[in-house]
């Protein structure tokens, strides 16, 4: 029994009902209570924490009635219990208690206490059941129009199905409030895919739970009611084998010599190192709305048609360290013409799934299939048996966004009015252009055909390169050209290196003359121009409060030797330097490179910043 005059509401939220899902903190404010106030199903789900406490429950549609009670015996020195299913704070007793409270004129100081509990809402319950739908942008919508005017319910469902999120729908029908439910689904199907996945699950880790994998349109044919949690999926979303899978993103982004961008911690879903995680290959494309192109798509079409990949092709041969010369074209495998939508597997009964008669995809199809892709972009044709392994069907519905660098030159930094008309033509309305400090626009595209764009390109005389962990050449303006002597090296550097992958980003900073006015000195590696020869800075540190510029490692460097010495450099860091390793850590570790020793520089402390950063 608490103290009289020191009353405490414990808002509790036990989550999806499973005693093993009930935080540690929710299980002893309920024993340490004096009283217990809730619905009758849910006090009934934890009868076993319950001992000698007083209990007060009621039925649905008084939770009003709830809150005012909780809130009278807590001002009569009660510590009182009000528990919710899922978590507290969402569709639960947590506002409605503050409501009471404030309407008393309640403060925090001298007040009651209050402490809210969270539990495990019906969301993530639900979510975890189904598999991974939860992915992406998600919003939770109550269809229960007991305090809530059915006309913002319905706008709320008109605007996250315009906006494509992932929707779970709490309290989705009872027995009396039938038709939300169906106009819900007839609002969904003026922006999704009538064959949009759905789960539909009753009774979440309850002895009574039910599954079910069907779709927006079938949705509807199955038992729907107060202990029941619907999610329904957005645009990309795929029912793989009895789950709902969400993609993370909507854009597989790839930039030129690269079937895909890295992505990071260090360079993830890289081809060469998860050849399995080909995703996206043979995929329908998508207009920028997310639909699904005119005559791309049809769900009840079992088979899928596709063209053979592209293979990329260097401009120019590659030389010894592995390098394409120019810039690379740029790749991705072309979009197949698909035909079908990605077929479930039955589970057991308490698990149903619905869909059109269709292929399965297992495991093994979806390697085989991933290897098949990965040994075509590498210009290796498998054997018909192998091929035919492969799956027929695509998994993800992604959009291919291709990246690429553009400028006018290595030396020049105009731009022609032609130039830039024919950018803007090529971004169009979908796409976008970024400027960067780094003596180039960074390009998105959205599209399937990324030889046709780069094509018109690189024939109105722009400059493409590849981005990411890439080496770039950042040359200087040779002052409008009138100190042109060095540029045939810059020109040489940028043929034979530009572009390159490397451990992580490099660049190379070229001044064409001993001013340095362009600042190469302060790049991973500065390379400037003085009478007829090269001086040579390695290791500057390009980022952070404590950037500093390139150690000087050599003077007078002939004319003939700076190519070479470059490259050789450059594939030293290639093949011995550690994955996302800056170029200054690199030569540190190395201690020397070509005979040019590191040289430790003074110490610096730097306080932290007034405003905390």
């Amino acid at each position: 029994m608490s103290e009289a005059g020191v009353g405490k509401l414990l808002i509790i939220g036990f989550g999806p009902g499973s005693f093993e899902h009930i935080t540690k903190r929710a299980r002893e404010a309920i024993q340490e209570s004096d009283i217990v106030i809730g619905y009758n199903t849910y006090v009934d789900l934890i009868r076993e924490l319950i001992s000698d406490q007083a209990i007060v429950r009621t039925g649905m549609t008084e939770e009003v009635s709830r809150a005012q009670e909780a809130v009278r015996q807590a001002e009569n020195g009660k510590k009182v219990a009000v528990i919710s299913s899922g978590d507290a704070g969402v569709y639960g007793m947590a506002g409605l208690v503050y409501e009471v409270l404030i309407e008393k004129g309640w403060k925090r100081n001298g007040g009651v206490e209050v402490e809210v509990i969270p539990g495990i809402s019906a969301i993530n319950s639900t979510a975890s059941l189904l598999g991974a739908p939860i992915m992406h942008d998600a919003c939770t919508i109550s269809l229960s129009d007991h305090l809530t005017p059915w006309e913002l319910i319905a706008r709320r469902v008109e605007a996250a199905g315009q906006a494509d999120f992932v929707i779970a729908l709490y309290n989705p029908r009872s027995g009396r409030r039938t038709r939300q439910i169906v106009e819900t689904q007839r609002i969904l199907l003026k922006y999704r895919s009538p064959e949009t996945p759905v789960g539909i699950v009753k009774s979440a880790y309850r002895d009574r739970e039910d599954i079910v994998v069907t779709t927006l349109a079938r949705m509807l044919d199955h038992d729907i009611g107060m202990l029941t949690t619907v999610v329904i999926g957005n645009s990309t979303t795929v029912n793989y084998d009895g789950l709902m899978i969400t993609p993370r993103g909507y854009q597989r982004k790839y930039t030129l010599g690269e079937g895909a961008q890295p992505l990071k911690p260090h360079q993830r879903l890289q081809e060469k190192n998860e050849p399995w995680a080909l995703h996206t290959a043979g995929m329908p494309e998508l207009s920028g709305d997310g639909d699904y192109l005119e005559g791309e798509y049809n769900a009840m079409e079992p088979l899928v048609e596709r063209e053979e990949p592209q293979i990329a092709v260097p401009d120019q041969p590659r030389n010894e360290i592995g390098q394409g010369g120019g810039v690379a074209v740029a790749i991705a495998p072309q979009v197949a013409s698909v035909k079908a939508a990605p077929a479930p597997i039955d589970k057991a009964a308490s698990s149903r799934v619905e869909s059109a008669a269709m292929p399965a995809v297992s495991p093994l199809h979806l390697a085989m299939e991933a290897l098949l892709l990965n040994d075509r972009s590498k210009g290796i044709e498998p054997n018909a048996s192998y091929a035919e392994a492969a799956s027929p069907l695509p998994v993800f519905t992604q959009q291919s966004v291709l990246e690429f660098a553009v400028s006018p030159g290595v030396a020049t930094k105009n731009f022609t009015p032609q130039q830039l008309v024919a950018l803007a033509q090529a971004v169009g309305e979908k796409g976008s252009i970024e400027y960067t400090p780094h003596h180039h626009l960074l390009v998105r595209i959205p599209t399937s055909d990324p030889d046709s764009v780069t094509a018109k390109l690189r024939a109105d005389g722009l400059s493409l390169a590849p981005i990411g962990d890439v080496l770039q050449l950042k040359a200087c303006d040779f002052c409008n050209l009138e100190k042109a002597e060095s540029v045939p090296y810059a020109d040489e550097l940028q043929e034979k290196i530009g572009g390159m992958a490397m451990p992580k980003e490099l660049r190379i900073g070229f001044n064409g003359c001993g001013m340095a006015c362009y600042g190469a000195v302060n790049e991973d590696i500065g390379i400037v121009y003085r009478r007829g020869k090269f001086d040579l800075f390695l290791g500057g540190k390009t980022v952070g409060r404590n950037a500093h510029a390139a150690q000087p490692v050599a003077e007078g460097i002939a004319a003939e030797e700076i190519v070479p010495l470059i490259e050789r450099i450059i594939a030293l860091y290639k093949s011995e330097g550690h994955p996302n390793e800056r170029f200054h850590k690199f030569f540190k570790r190395m201690g020397q490179i070509e005979g040019y020793r590191y040289q430790e520089l003074p110490v610096f402390h730097i306080e932290d910043a007034l405003c905390g950063d």
